[in-house]
């Protein structure tokens, strides 16, 4: 029991009871030790950037709690096994002071610079979408400009020069206007909502998927991308609110959750560098259904990390 703590390893299944234990991401152990660590997934608990419904402060802990269901078997679809393949650990959440939100960024991106600095690669868990810039950029440090495949019911480019603001409608402008994702290797996937100016970005709708089919995007996703190194972040609310009704802004007509679990898997070959998953809000879903699918993301971004990496 409690192998957060008390595992040895930093690989392998774990044979914990789903509903005991204390609660890591897929039983991993918690650690700030990254010797050794391919990894390292850490939380992201902020929400203040947020237009409607908050909540995805909550969001690292759920996933956290959900991830227990798939300890115990590699991922189904992939055949492969990242769990014992790769050393991966739950580097925790990040530390920050909720009464300076002007300050949080920075924090961030310094956060995750360290654990790229260590040698690891990081998946995060949100927390909003405004967590995903200081990511960007802490990654574009190391990589150079990224292709961005953001799976999201909106564009988030909306227009936003005023350095100061933090917000979660806007983190892909301004990652574009720093040069910090490059527009002509980049792609939103399942949109559904108005938007001005794609400023290059590849545009595929929702209505694109359930009209084409997963494997075509994924294929066209590829071709965008090309040899780019990648960054995919994944907003909860790409899902119709049938499959994720636990996030701040839902809209209908998204994808199904078999849609998006084909389509992450037909994105192997992608240079994947790192990736989160956001806006999941455990408080407007009593089942936990939104949790569950955050953390089938998440491993899924895990699956496409080891692939990249020649795990097969």
């Amino acid at each position: 029991m409690d192998g957060a703590f008390a595992r040895e390893g930093l690989k392998g299944a774990s044979a914990e009871n789903t509903f005991g234990g204390a609660v890591s991401f897929l039983r991993r152990r918690y650690t700030k030790d990254l010797t050794g660590v391919d990894l390292a997934v850490t939380g992201v608990p902020f929400d203040q950037a947020v237009t409607n419904r908050p909540g995805a402060r909550f969001g690292p802990r759920a996933i956290r709690e959900a991830s227990a269901l798939q300890v115990y078997d590699p991922p189904w679809g992939w055949g492969i096994d990242p769990l014992s393949a790769v050393a991966i650990a739950d580097y925790g959440d990040l530390a920050f002071d909720y009464a300076r939100p002007a300050e949080f960024p920075a924090v961030l991106e310094a956060h995750v610079a360290g654990i790229l600095a260590a040698g690891a690669g990081c998946i995060a868990l949100g927390g909003d979408h405004s967590v995903t810039l200081p990511i960007l950029r802490a990654h574009a440090a190391v990589h150079g400009p990224l292709a961005l495949v953001q799976v999201d019911a909106h564009s988030d480019l909306w227009p936003d020069d005023d350095a100061a603001r933090v917000d979660h409608g806007t983190f892909a402008y301004k990652a574009m206007r720093e040069g910090v994702i490059d527009p002509a290797r980049s792609v939103l996937v399942g949109g559904r909502t108005v938007v001005g100016d794609m400023l290059g970005v590849t545009d595929i709708p929702a209505r694109t998927v359930h009209e084409d089919g997963p494997a075509a995007v994924a294929a066209r996703v590829r071709d965008v991308v090309g040899d780019a190194p990648c960054y995919l972040t994944f907003d909860i609310d790409a899902l119709d609110p049938a499959f994720a009704p636990g996030t701040g802004t839902p809209v209908w007509g998204g994808l199904a959750s078999w849609q998006a679990a084909a389509l992450l898997r037909d994105l192997a070959g992608v240079r994947l560098v790192g990736g989160d998953v956001v806006e999941v809000s455990p408080p407007y879903d009593s089942a936990g259904i939104t949790a569950v699918a955050g953390a089938h993301v998440a491993m899924e971004l895990i699956c496409l990390w080891a692939w990249a990496r020649g795990l097969r």
